[in-house]
């Protein structure tokens, strides 16, 4: 840690020292917008030019905000144009930066083009991976065979994402996470994060934002950072809409966006779906265990698992412009998903006495079934003002999201001795979950190069559980245990406010961002004998930014965050649905705290290529981790339970990680090569119950890498090649297993582009992937390998309509956004 604040502190020295050699410089800000739906039009391009030339020799492209800051240049009078396709380009003539000083041209009205011809598409596109100041973004939408999969395919393609077999989600290592839906939280995740990314088509995916040092503005929880995913939306005046449909042997989806907007209102409604056909995994599991007698247990199991999953999405917003400065939005979100999951498992346990001579052999067969549905519903309102004064905000939002979930399990257990009866349980589970957030934040610019930022925010959570079991007795029935019956409420209120500064520095060489959160937490939960006390998290953040020229910036950050256990690693309800594995919740964890810091650099070309390297260091106190104790014999509320392994999560220790992230886009010709590499160590210190809890010290080392290719072929025909590798890793007690994907992609666009056909072949040499891990602990050892079936191959259809309305709003032509007079192309600015 120390070497890595020297090496911080000689970057902040060396910003000084380049800082007295750049004077002379000025910088160019502004604001582009629709002047006739008053929105923000990013990705438009503004160029400057020398006074008599007809190339330019800088440019940037606006921000979602429509907003742009160009940096370094030298003072002298230049001419500027923005322009987007689809609207006629806007000239300001003779603006003049001055040294060390700041021009503006103040608000661009971007006036519609109204001698466009019918059924025209505006296609403005992105690079598939963007890097800004605050996140990286990835162009979902962009990318070719993200849009065959889920959700959870498109984030095996984010540069810092890892996602294994199972579905389960890591950001630089970290699996503490904050997943939003466009910005806002949903219950959709609250049930089953692996279900619910598994639900979402990657067609409905516009962009995926990963933010790993989130600002004061941000939620503090998620040790991890964010992961907001933004569905596919149209503010473009008219009505137009896309369908698309995959048909595969292991996955399908389907998306249809339909939408509408005329003036100053716009309607956006969807509606997608995904189904995963049966699934069968091979699963082998040897467990060895080591008794108090001397003697030796041996546990060996042998089966399958049949998995579905499907799911639904649908939405429906409004979005109402009530005047240039007042906006409305108002949205609902109907959800679905589920899954079932059946198999058979052939059980062998054996008795070695101290000779090593064998004592007992049993044979047992275990059939189990379980089923998971989710339903949610979405409710948001959102109102944004803004005022005469550039930069100058105020917003509302309040979202509320419920769910009903529901689970249903059974497991059978029969032996082959003759006297020995099956054994077996059942379940039927239902819950609800709402969770309502209010937020009020506000911007205030103080002056060109310092503003202030402030907010306020409530989160009030709500769920209640039903826990009904069935045991099976001797005659063969199920009979209610009253021991494993029963209900519980858990209620969590999250308090918050938090203030940020934003400011330009040494004659704006640097940009600074710091920011205070300051979060108060009580929950409440009906557990016996369990009180859970409230606590304050004040969670400072600040960013240092440097822009080196227009095509490289240089980022330093660092934040606090915490990770609040769930109600699903608190509930003390324990899983028996395998007698040999029993997992359950622990009521007294506390919140993981996490202090990270972040280095990051990057660089454009004008090829179009892109260069990213990033390097953090993570430590977490209180680190919450999943640990395995074996039991010769568990007693679970009157019941006895032999041979068990039980896992349960606890706040064990420290966590500390040091890492990097390298990531290059470069194209050659028609072809494009993107590459991502991440590697990580981490330092695990906790007890060890095998050694008198003596302290453990665990490292282990981990490393992903993936490339992608695409080639741009004659007459509208792309191919694609995507392949990935994660490393294996150790864990506190034992290993995680490496794995390895890869897949192809042909696209032909036809119809003007309008409609596409594709095939997609995902592992096809392999027909498992297997995933060998290892587990240790006090007198056990266990070695389990799981083969899934990931090979697929599938063909996608897609299909755009509609036209573009260019005419103009008669009430808005020829206002500027002030309300004033019409602004002529080639007129000066503010």
């Amino acid at each position: 840690m120390r070497s890595y604040i020297l090496s911080v502190s000689f970057i902040l020295l060396s910003f000084c020292t380049f800082a007295q050699n750049t004077g002379g410089k000025g910088k160019l800000i502004g604001k582009v917008i629709d002047a006739t739906t008053q929105q923000p039009v990013d990705y438009a391009t503004v160029s400057v030019f020398k006074q008599g030339s007809t190339s330019p020799f800088n440019g940037i492209s606006t921000d979602e905000k429509g907003t742009f800051n160009i940096q370094s240049i030298a003072a002298g009078d230049y001419r500027v144009t923005v322009d987007f396709l689809g609207y006629k380009k806007y000239i300001v003539e003779h603006v003049i930066v001055k040294d060390g000083g700041t021009a503006t041209i103040g608000t661009v009205l971007l006036q519609p083009n109204q001698n466009q011809l019918k059924g025209v598409d505006i296609i403005a596109k992105a690079p598939i991976i963007e890097n800004r100041i605050d996140k990286m973004v990835f162009n979902a939408q962009n990318d070719l065979t993200a849009q065959s999969g889920a959700a959870i395919d498109v984030l095996k393609k984010v540069p810092q994402v890892t996602v294994d077999i199972d579905g389960n989600v890591e950001l630089q290592g970290n699996a503490n996470i904050r997943f939003l839906i466009n910005g806002k939280p949903s219950s959709i995740f609250g049930a089953s994060l692996a279900d619910a990314l598994q639900a979402i088509p990657g067609s409905q995916i516009k962009s995926i934002e990963v933010i790993t040092s989130p600002g004061a503005k941000y939620d503090a929880a998620g040790t991890g950072g964010i992961i907001n995913i933004i569905l596919k939306d149209s503010k473009v005046s008219g009505i137009n809409g896309s369908v698309n449909l995959t048909a595969g042997t292991r996955q399908e989806n389907g998306s249809f966006n339909l939408n509408a907007r005329k003036g100053n209102f716009g309607v956006n409604a969807f509606f997608s779906g995904n189904a995963m056909l049966n699934t069968r995994a091979l699963n082998t599991n040897k467990r060895t265990s080591s008794n108090p007698d001397g003697s030796r247990s041996e546990l060996f199991q042998d089966g399958y698992a049949d998995t579905k999953r499907s799911g639904y999405q649908s939405g429906l917003s409004f979005n109402w412009s009530i005047t240039p400065k007042d906006d409305l939005t108002a949205s609902v979100g109907f959800d679905h998903f589920g899954n079932s999951n059946k198999g058979i498992t052939n059980q062998e346990e054996s008795l070695y006495g101290i000779s090593g001579a064998l004592l007992n052999d049993l044979n047992s067969i275990r059939n189990s079934e379980s089923r998971f549905s989710a339903y949610s519903t979405d409710l948001s309102l959102n109102y944004k003002k803004t005022f005469a004064k550039e930069g100058q905000e105020l917003e509302f939002l309040i979202t509320t999201s419920s769910s009903k979930n529901t689970v249903n399990y059974f497991q059978r257990q029969d032996y082959d001795a003759p006297m020995m009866t099956a054994t077996g349980t059942r379940g039927y589970n239902p819950g609800r979950d709402r969770e309502t957030n209010i937020s009020l934040d506000y911007t205030h610019p103080v002056t060109k190069n310092f503003s202030l930022e402030g907010g306020a925010k409530v989160v009030l959570e709500n769920l209640t559980n039903t826990i009904n079991t069935d045991t099976l007795d001797a005659a063969g029935n199920y009979l209610n245990n009253a021991n494993q019956t029963y209900g519980f409420n858990y209620k969590r209120n999250i308090y918050a406010g938090y203030i940020s500064t934003t400011a330009s520095l040494f004659k704006n060489f640097l940009d600074v961002k710091l920011g205070l959160r300051n979060e108060y937490t009580t929950t409440n939960a009906d557990f016996p004998g369990v009180v859970i006390p409230g606590y304050n998290t004040v969670a400072p953040s600040a960013v240092i930014s440097h822009k080196l020229d227009a095509t490289q910036s240089i980022k330093l950050s660092y934040s606090f965050r915490i990770e609040r256990p769930d109600y699903g690693e608190v509930n003390p309800f324990y899983n028996i649905s395998d007698p040999h594995n029993i997992s359950t919740g622990n009521p007294n964890l506390k919140p993981e705290k996490s202090n990270s810091v972040e280095l990051g650099y990057n660089r454009s070309f004008n090829s179009g290529a892109n260069f990213y390297v990033g390097s953090f260091y993570r430590h977490n106190t209180d680190d919450i981790q999943q640990y395995t104790t074996q039991f010769d014999t568990l007693v679970v509320n009157g019941d006895r339970y032999t041979n068990v392994l039980l896992s349960q999560r606890a706040n064990r220790g420290t966590q500390s990680t040091l890492g990097g992230n390298i990531f290059a886009s470069v194209p050659v010709g028609k072809l494009n090569l993107r590459s991502n590499i991440f590697i990580a160590n981490r330092w695990n210190t906790a007890p060890d119950p095998a050694n008198n809890n003596a302290i453990q010290r665990v490292s282990a080392f981990n490393y992903r890498i993936n490339l992608n290719a695409n080639y741009q072929f004659p007459n509208n025909f792309m191919a694609e090649i995507f392949g990935n590798y994660n490393s294996s890793a150790r864990t506190l007690q034992g290993t995680r297993p490496q794995f390895f994907w890869y897949n192809f992609a042909v696209r032909k666009q036809f119809l003007d582009k309008k409609a596409s056909i594709g095939l997609v072949a995902n592992n096809p040499f392999n027909k498992y992937v297997d995933q060998y891990s290892t587990t240790t602990g006090v007198s056990f050892n266990q070695e389990s390998l799981r083969q899934m079936p990931l090979r697929s191959f599938g063909i996608t259809l897609s299909y755009k309509f509609g036209k573009l309305d260019f005419a103009k709003d008669k009430e808005k032509e020829g206002r500027d956004n002030n309300g004033g007079t019409d602004i002529p192309e080639s007129g000066g600015g503010k």
